[in-house]
């Protein structure tokens, strides 16, 4: 690796593109690299820190009708510089998704199919039950929420700080402008939400959730569809030895034409969600 970074003492534009191609070849060498040039405080910032060997991610991905998204979400999921597998749970679509899914399933893809639809909470349930990596992310199918910052969700808990990581759309990042109401309701559902848990989250109802794969044992998760955010978040929340953060996280959010699911009904249903499993399992 040395050898080969024996550079021109004149870094033309050429000798510039001849050393990134040269690092390309050397992928495991990537951070070295950047650490040697940006430092290690500004490393820690951008969320770049040295994966431990054998260390892997459990992407789980519940689907449902996304043709127009799924095989550009997973291509991204592919780019993130973190071992992972990739699990695709099929809640029974009916647009052309599953021919999709088929041909991930035969690029390396975990993909599972439901035999009827069941909702985002179900398919992770199936999801959960296939993952073996040491950290499980939920990443939905669409593209609202951006791969590229797993490392930064995951640096809390390499770091040893963290055992679960909620990604937050409000405490800072850039964000598609959309609905009012929306925000509001998320606003609303969160407070409750800490409300009954004593947590001081900003974004319960995020999609990027983040947590060692030990979280679940003895956990019985049941919600579902969209209920999955605030039981998870009660279930944890009443295990006293976890630590958990939240991180700021990018939002590029879809409107309703162009695919988006979660309505007024799911927001009802969070509610009833959050009392129900803050009074018991």
């Amino acid at each position: 690796m040395t050898a080969i970074l024996k550079l021109n003492p004149v870094l033309d534009d050429k000798s510039i593109e001849t050393l990134a191609q040269q690092i390309a070849a050397y992928p495991e060498k990537r951070e070295l690299l950047l650490r040697t040039l940006l430092g290690e405080q500004a490393c820690r910032q951008l969320g770049l820190m040295p994966i431990p060997d054998g260390f892997r991610v459990s992407v789980v991905i519940p689907v449902y009708n996304e043709r127009q998204w799924v095989r550009e979400l997973v291509r991204r999921v592919q780019e993130t510089p973190v071992p992972k597998e990739i699990i695709l749970v099929d809640d029974c679509s009916t647009d052309g998704t599953r021919d999709i899914l088929k041909d991930l399933e035969q690029e390396g893809c975990k993909v599972v199919y439901q035999d009827r639809n069941q909702g985002k909470g179900a398919a992770l349930r199936t999801g959960f039950q296939h993952a073996t990596g040491d950290v499980i992310i939920v990443q939905d199918a669409d593209l609202e929420y951006d791969p590229a910052e797993y490392p930064k969700l995951l640096q809390p808990i390499l770091e040893g700080k963290a055992d679960v990581v909620f990604g937050s759309r409000f405490i800072g990042e850039q964000h598609r402008v959309l609905y009012y109401w929306h925000s509001i309701c998320n606003w609303i559902l969160t407070t409750s939400s800490n409300m009954f848990t004593n947590l001081n989250l900003t974004d319960m109802e995020t999609c990027y959730k983040v947590f060692r794969r030990e979280v679940l044992t003895g956990m019985t998760l049941k919600s579902d569809r969209f209920g999955f955010e605030p039981e998870f978040t009660a279930k944890i929340a009443k295990n006293k030895k976890l630590r958990i953060f939240e991180v700021p996280i990018s939002y590029s959010g879809r409107t309703y034409e162009e695919g988006k699911k979660i309505g007024l009904k799911d927001a009802f249903q969070a509610m009833w969600c959050i009392v129900r499993y803050w009074a018991a399992d």
